[in-house]
C-alpha cells in the first residue's frame, strides 16, 4: 500500500461513516411520513415513488441505459438468473415499510439498531450457504458469537419498551426486514450482470417494491381500511432520494476502502446517525436511554466480529457485483 493511499484510508472512512448517516436520515424522514399519514404501507408508497422518480430521470437521460432497461422483459423470459433475483425490490420494500410503520414510535436509534441485528444474522446466513457471495464463510465461533451480540443489542435497545407490547412488537419489523435484507444484494448484483448496469438494476428495485406498496394501498383503500393523502411537507419527499444518495456513496468509496472497511464504516454510522438524530431532534418524540447507546455499541462490536472472515472457505457458486440495497 503507497504511503498516499494509507494517508486516503482514514478519510475515506470517515466519509464513509458521514454516508452511513444517510440510512437513519431516511428512515427518521419515512418515519414522520408514516406518523401523518397513519399508515407504513402509505409511507412506503411515497418514498418509493420519489425514489423512482429520480430514477426514471437519470435513466431516460441515457441512450445505454434506456436500452439495457428495455431488455428486461427478454432478459426475464430467458430465464438465465434465478427468478427471486428479479424480485430483490421486495425487501427494499420491506425495510422502508417498516420505517413507516415502526420508526417514529421505536425512535430511530432503536430501529437502525434492530434492523442492523437482523442483516447481521442473515449476512451470516447467506455467506454460510453461498447466497450472493463467492466464497462460502464457515460458522466458526467470533462470527457466531456477533450473531449473539446482534441478539443481545436488540433486546437491549427495545428493553425500555417492556411494559408496551405494541411497541416491543414494532421491533419485530425492522428486525425481519434486516434478516430478509441479506439476499437483496445477490438479486441486485445478479440483475446488474444481467443488464449490463447497476443503474438499471437499482431503477428495477424501485419498481419492483412501488408496483407492490401500490396495489397493496390500491386495494386497502378499496376495501375501505385506510385513507390516502400527499405529505403536507416538502421533506417529506426526500425519503427516496436520501436513499438514492446513500447507494451512489457507498458505490464511489468501496473502491478505496473495500468491502470489509466499507460495511464497518457504514454501520458505525448508521448507528452513530440514528443517536445524534433521536438526541437532537426531540420533536421527533424518541427519548435516548442509556441501554440504548450501551445496545448500540454492541450491535457495533458484533458487526465488526462478525465481518471476521473464516479460516476455511470453500468456493460458491455465485459471483458478486457490487451490492446495493434500495
Amino acid at each position: 500500500m503507497t504511503g498516499r493511499k494509507m494517508y486516503m484510508v482514514p478519510l475515506l472512512f470517515i466519509a464513509t461513516v458521514l454516508a452511513g448517516m444517510l440510512s437513519p436520515m431516511q428512515s427518521a424522514v419515512n418515519g414522520q411520513v408514516g406518523a401523518e399519514l397513519g399508515d407504513g404501507n402509505a409511507s412506503a408508497v411515497v418514498s418509493f415513488g420519489s425514489g423512482l422518480v429520480v430514477m426514471a430521470i437519470i435513466i431516460l437521460a441515457r441512450s445505454s441505459t434506456r436500452r439495457q432497461f428495455a431488455s428486461i422483459p427478454a432478459k426475464i423470459k430467458a430465464n438465465t438468473i434465478p427468478w427471486w433475483s428479479w424480485l430483490a425490490g421486495l425487501c427494499g420494500a420491506m425495510v422502508v415499510f417498516s420505517e413507516g410503520a415502526s420508526a417514529s414510535v421505536l425512535g430511530v436509534a432503536t430501529f437502525q439498531t434492530t434492523l442492523i441485528c437482523g442483516m447481521v444474522i442473515s449476512g451470516l446466513v447467506c455467506d454460510r450457504f453461498g447466497i450472493g457471495v463467492d466464497v462460502k464463510q464457515p460458522f466458526n465461533l467470533p462470527r457466531v458469537l456477533g450473531a449473539i451480540l446482534a441478539v443481545v443489542a436488540t433486546i437491549m435497545v427495545v428493553s425500555p419498551n417492556w411494559q408496551a407490547p405494541s411497541v416491543i412488537g414494532m421491533a419485530v419489523l425492522p428486525f425481519l426486514a434486516g434478516l430478509l435484507a441479506g439476499w437483496q444484494p445477490a438479486g441486485n448484483s445478479a440483475v446488474a450482470r444481467e443488464t449490463g448496469s447497476m443503474l438499471v438494476s437499482i431503477t428495477w428495485n424501485f419498481i419492483v417494491g412501488f408496483t407492490v406498496l401500490t396495489v397493496v394501498l390500491l386495494v386497502r383503500i378499496a376495501l375501505g381500511q385506510v385513507s390516502f393523502h400527499m405529505p403536507s411537507q416538502w421533506w417529506m419527499y426526500l425519503g427516496g432520494p436520501l436513499g438514492l444518495l446513500s447507494i451512489a456513496l457507498m458505490g464511489l468509496l468501496v473502491r478505496g476502502l473495500g468491502l470489509l472497511l466499507l460495511g464497518l464504516a457504514s454501520t458505525a454510522g448508521q448507528l452513530i446517525g440514528s443517536v445524534l438524530i433521536d438526541w437532537l431532534v426531540p420533536a421527533l418524540g424518541a427519548q435516548v436511554y442509556a441501554i440504548t447507546l450501551i445496545g448500540t455499541v454492541v450491535a457495533l462490536v458484533g458487526a465488526m466480529i462478525a465481518a471476521i472472515p473464516s479460516a476455511k472457505a470453500e468456493q460458491g457458486p455465485i459471483e458478486t457485483a457490487e451490492s446495493v440495497q434500495a
